[in-house]
């Protein structure tokens, strides 16, 4: 603190948001294409553009589900039905495999689930779908890390998310101007130009910014902070205790099977109690627990809606009789509303179109807000390099990392990005596990435009990385002209909307790649003519060198 607690909190702000930078563009990129993930798996399926959505009343749906469900996993110990939305038009099934036997090797988490999309008026098995993890990769990146085991990746992120926290309230302090310096720009003036852009996308979107780190770290408040439900419930059976009285019929450990076979009870009465007690309003998801067993226990809740809160009510009724077991949610208590609404907030589910896109805008200003903040250090840096290179030498082994680190993270994103959406509609439909051939493309490409930035840590390299992304995302709607039934002149006209809004989208990136790519390649020619007039001798010296 002796250098004053201004510039104390400069040189927080500067580490804090270096150290986890890499790590949380990632994760603001992710993020913010999850805003659309439904959207993004619909165009990953183009066997389904066509399929033009036939209406059916929820009842007949879900007893469609349950009917495909006792033919495919009558002894699941569980099920899960999504019904259709406007954002997703087909029915989700997903069932646990039953476990495996005791002394065999231990299954991954994700390989314990079955799952299957149904036509929502048939009830039948889309099997024409090629299987893809679609926008869910993203969600799922964006806090799991996917080839981390998932407690440690969001401990990271956890991590890097208060890291942010500490970032943002550091800027606000450093930058006493911080309003004023909004409405400042200053191009080609070096590392100042690259300070006004920090500044403007960090207060454009602040609110933003405040609200989607400090609700990502309520999101998983419970395993960064578990100590107070600990101590609490201590002598009342500990943390389960706690969640059966915090959130209400949303256990599953209290579910045990009896071992007496007994017939579902017919769904569409459930479904049409469960409606009707929320006045009309439509269900979203129905769980069946140990189904065909005398036990069994039948979960409804409502379907998503303009409410912030990501909790919603539930209904529980016994799956062998149809009899209501309890409503659960219905008057939260306030502090699990507040927790619910956090929850909301993030993920933002409960947003019109409208301001989900504003959602998104807003977390591409952060996606360039650590950008700028990554890039603004380097800037810094190389200036103590100055002279240096001047003389014609090379500048250190940290700024060289970080300049590597920079290209790979910045640049080669996106570029990663847009080959996981190529290798969905070129990869064969027959290949095994198609879903994760394309996440494993995502990756390679990655991890190859990363290494040849951590090689190449050049303007030339900049360009070329960047170019590549604009390329790949300006062609995406030409690929789906190609490989699918609904180009980008039809969707336009007839739909589907979702189709026709990706399309433009990874239009409008791929055009706002290019442009950082074209002021790289004004960039780097005008850092080699610096370098070119530098090596070149005075006039009135090369005339006399060449008269003697």
């Amino acid at each position: 603190m002796k250098e004053g607690f201004r510039q104390s909190m400069a040189w927080l702000h500067t580490w804090s948001g270096l150290l986890v930078g890499w790590v949380l563009f990632m994760v603001f990129a992710a993020g913010t294409a999850s805003y659309f993930k439904d959207e993004i798996t619909f165009w990953m399926k183009p066997e389904l553009h066509a399929i033009a959505q036939t209406s059916a009343p929820q009842a007949k749906t879900a007893e469609a589900a349950v009917d495909f469900l006792q033919q495919r996993g009558a002894d699941a110990p569980r099920w899960f039905i999504t019904l259709p939305t406007e954002r997703e038009p087909s029915t989700s099934v997903l069932w646990l495999k039953p476990p495996p036997p005791p002394g065999s090797a231990p299954v991954e988490r994700r390989r314990r689930f079955d799952r299957a999309m149904l036509d929502p008026a048939t009830g039948q098995a889309m099997t024409a779908a090629r299987e893809t993890r679609g926008g869910e990769f993203f969600y799922r990146l964006h806090f799991d890390l996917h080839y981390m085991p998932a407690l440690w990746a969001r401990w990271i992120v956890g991590f890097c998310a208060m890291f942010m926290l500490v970032a943002i309230f550091s800027g606000i302090v450093t930058h006493k101007r911080i309003f004023k310096d909004f409405f400042t720009f200053r191009p080609k003036k070096g590392q100042r130009s690259w300070l006004d852009a920090h500044n403007v996308t960090a207060v454009l979107a602040l609110p933003y910014h405040l609200m989607i780190t400090y609700t990502g770290l309520v999101t998983l408040m419970f395993m960064y902070m578990p100590w107070g439900p600990q101590v609490a419930y201590k002598d009342r059976g500990g943390e389960q205790a706690f969640f059966s009285e915090a959130f209400p019929g949303g256990g599953r450990d209290q579910f045990k099977a009896s071992g007496n076979k007994a017939p579902l009870a017919p769904i569409a009465p459930m479904v049409a109690q469960a409606s009707a007690h929320w006045n009309g309003a439509a269900v979203g998801r129905i769980t069946v627990h140990l189904p065909n067993d005398a036990n069994s226990v039948v979960s409804i809740a409502r379907a998503e809606g303009p409410q912030l809160s990501y909790d919603q009510p539930s209904m529980q009724f016994n799956g062998a009789t149809g009899a209501l077991i309890g409503a659960f949610g219905d008057m939260p208590r306030p502090a699990a509303e507040t927790r619910g609404v956090l929850y909301g907030l993030h993920i933002g589910r409960f947003a019109d179109p409208l301001l989900r896109a504003l959602f998104f805008l807003s977390g591409i200003v952060g996606c360039l807000m650590v950008a700028t903040g990554l890039l603004l250090w380097a800037v810094k840096e190389r200036q103590k390099f100055a002279k240096t290179l001047k003389q014609g030498g090379r500048i250190g082994f940290g700024l060289r990392l970080v300049d590597g680190l920079n290209l790979g993270a910045v640049a080669g994103l996106p570029v990663a990005m847009a080959s996981f959406f190529w290798a969905n509609r070129l990869l064969p439909l027959d290949v095994a596990d198609r879903g994760e051939a394309e996440i494993r493309w995502f990756f390679i490409v990655w991890g190859a435009t990363a290494v040849l930035g951590l090689l190449r840590p050049t303007l030339r390299m900049w360009q070329a990385q960047l170019a590549l992304g604009a390329l790949l995302f300006v062609l995406l709607p030409v690929l789906n002209a190609f490989t699918g039934p609904a180009p980008l002149t039809v969707s336009l006209r007839s739909g589907p909307s979702a189709v026709a809004g990706f399309d433009l989208v990874v239009m409008a990136l791929g055009f706002g790649l290019a442009g950082a790519a074209w002021l790289v390649e004004r960039k780097r020619r005008k850092t080699a003519a610096a370098q070119a007039a530098r090596k070149q001798p005075p006039s009135g010296l090369a005339t006399s060198g060449q008269g003697s």
